[in-house]
């Protein structure tokens, strides 16, 4: 961050595969903003606990379980990735797959997990210049945030968005199956006792049906600069 740059706090909200990661780095990228995708956070907490065998159900195991996790975050500032390792080994690589799509939103409707770690995620997108992405940033996590915006989308258009993203990345899965489990996470998330999904009071909503990733950007950057 340079000197003539100030401070600023974007947060953006959706459901699963709305669009947030994609606009999120070309919004930071424009602005010369930190990116950091919350959702790796608990993606992560996912991954550990199914990797170590630990009941889900359960949110005592689950929490003694996570106190043997120790999770780091390396940023690249050319690529806007950010690296995760826990216990020293990257996992970055296997927190996209459709076994952590499936569990993911059990994990984090847990209230214990959410608290554990909201004060990590804070504490990242309050550092100078960032876009964090997220279900709860601008309702839980920067509820001060410059600049607020959830990403509305159908579940028919986000599965679609997600099938042609796990082709890409050379990952099997159908599109009805992810259909499906996003109905299935929305209905989790959304109601969920702690943080659960919506929007922010003060959010601009933006519905991403007929827009694409670039356009969206443009919006949040004329909130930026208007």
């Amino acid at each position: 961050m340079t000197s003539e740059e100030k401070e600023l706090h974007i947060a953006i909200d959706g459901p699963a595969a709305s669009g947030k990661t994609t606009v999120g780095k070309l919004v930071a990228k424009k602005i010369n903003a930190l990116f950091f995708d919350t959702g790796l956070v608990y993606r992560s907490a996912t991954w550990f606990l199914l990797k170590n065998g630990c009941a889900l159900t359960d949110s005592h195991e689950v929490m003694s379980c996570l106190e043997k996790m120790h999770l780091t975050l390396q940023n690249n500032p050319e690529t806007q990735e950010t690296e995760i390792l826990i216990n020293g080994v990257s996992v970055s690589k296997e927190l996209h797959l459709p076994n952590i799509d499936k569990h993911v939103s059990i994990v984090s409707a847990i209230p214990e997990v959410r608290q554990l770690l909201t004060s990590l995620q804070r504490e990242i997108g309050l550092k100078g210049r960032t876009v964090l992405v997220g279900r709860d940033i601008g309702t839980v996590v920067l509820p001060d945030a410059d600049i607020k915006v959830y990403l509305k989308a159908s579940a028919e258009t986000r599965a679609l968005r997600r099938f042609e993203e796990n082709q890409k990345n050379g990952i099997e899965s159908s599109y009805q199956d992810i259909l499906t489990d996003l109905i299935r996470r929305d209905q989790i998330d959304s109601s969920r006792q702690t943080a659960p999904l919506k929007a922010a009071a003060d959010a601009h909503i933006l519905n991403t049906d007929d827009l694409t990733a670039d356009k969206v950007a443009e919006r949040i950057l004329e909130l930026v600069n208007g």
